[in-house]
C-alpha cells in the first residue's frame, strides 16, 4: 500500500537543495558575465556561427528560441537553438553558452559516443519517466512485485540518462573553452570568465544526477523491505 513515508524526505530534500543552489549559481554567473562585453564584439549567435564554420559545420543552423537559458542543440535537425539573451548579446556569458552548444554540434560531427548514447536514450527515458510512477503505484496497491520491479527498471533509465549526460556536457564545455581562444572568439583572459558560466551550468547536471540517484535509492530501499 502507498503512503507518505517521512524517510523519503531524507533522500529527496538534499537533491532539491542541491538543484536549487546550482540553478541559482548558474543564473547569477550568467547575469554577472552578461554585463561583460567581449572585446571582439561578437554576439552569441555570431560566436557560435564562427566556431561552427571554422570546424566545417556550415550545414548546422542557428535559430532564436524564447525563454531564459533555454539554449540547446538539436541533433535530429542539426540546429543550435539559442535564447534571446544568448543569441543577440555580445557578452562573455552569451559567447560561453553559445559555444557550449556549438560544442555539442562538434560532438555530433565527431560521432562522440556518449552523445550518441544519450540521444538514443531520449525516447525510452521519456516514456520511462512518465510510466514509472504509475506502474510503481499500481504495483504497491496490488502488492505485485513484478510491477514494482518493472517500475524500478523504468526509473533506472532516468538515472542512467542523468549519468550519461555528465560526460556529454563536460566535454562540450571543454571543446567550447578551447575553441573560443583557438578561433579568436575571446582572448585568453576572457576565456576564464566565459568558462565560469559553463562551470556553473555543469553543476546543474550534477545536481540532477544526484537527485535522481537519491530518489532511486529510496525506492529500492523501501520496496526491498530494508530500512
Amino acid at each position: 500500500m502507498m503512503y507518505f513515508d517521512p524517510i523519503y524526505l531524507f533522500f529527496a530534500i538534499p537533491g532539491m537543495i542541491l538543484a536549487g543552489a546550482a540553478s541559482w549559481y548558474t543564473k547569477s554567473m550568467f547575469i554577472k558575465y552578461a554585463q561583460v562585453r567581449a572585446t571582439t564584439g561578437m554576439s552569441g549567435a555570431q560566436a557560435a556561427r564562427h566556431m561552427l564554420d571554422v570546424n566545417g559545420l556550415q550545414s548546422v543552423g542557428i535559430e532564436r528560441v524564447s525563454g531564459f537559458l533555454s539554449d540547446h542543440y538539436d541533433p535530429r535537425h542539426r540546429v543550435l537553438r539559442l535564447s534571446p539573451p544568448v543569441y543577440d548579446t555580445p557578452s562573455l556569458a552569451a559567447i560561453g553558452v553559445a559555444c557550449h552548444e556549438a560544442g555539442h554540434a562538434l560532438q555530433h560531427a565527431k560521432h562522440y559516443a556518449p552523445l550518441k548514447l544519450r540521444t538514443a536514450m531520449v525516447p525510452a527515458t521519456n516514456w520511462g519517466s512518465r510510466l514509472s510512477y504509475i506502474v510503481l503505484m499500481a504495483g504497491a496497491m496490488l502488492q505485485a512485485p513484478p510491477l514494482i520491479n518493472l517500475a524500478l527498471l523504468l526509473f533506472s533509465l532516468t538515472v542512467l540518462f542523468a549519468l550519461v549526460t555528465l560526460p556529454v556536457e563536460w566535454d562540450a564545455s571543454a571543446r567550447a573553452k578551447r575553441a573560443m581562444v583557438a578561433n579568436g572568439i575571446v582572448s585568453h583572459s576572457e576565456q576564464a570568465q566565459a568558462g565560469q558560466v559553463l562551470n556553473a551550468a555543469f553543476l546543474t547536471y550534477v545536481a540532477s544526477a544526484v537527485s535522481s540517484l537519491l530518489v532511486f535509492l529510496y525506492y529500492i530501499m523501501r520496496f526491498s523491505g530494508r530500512r
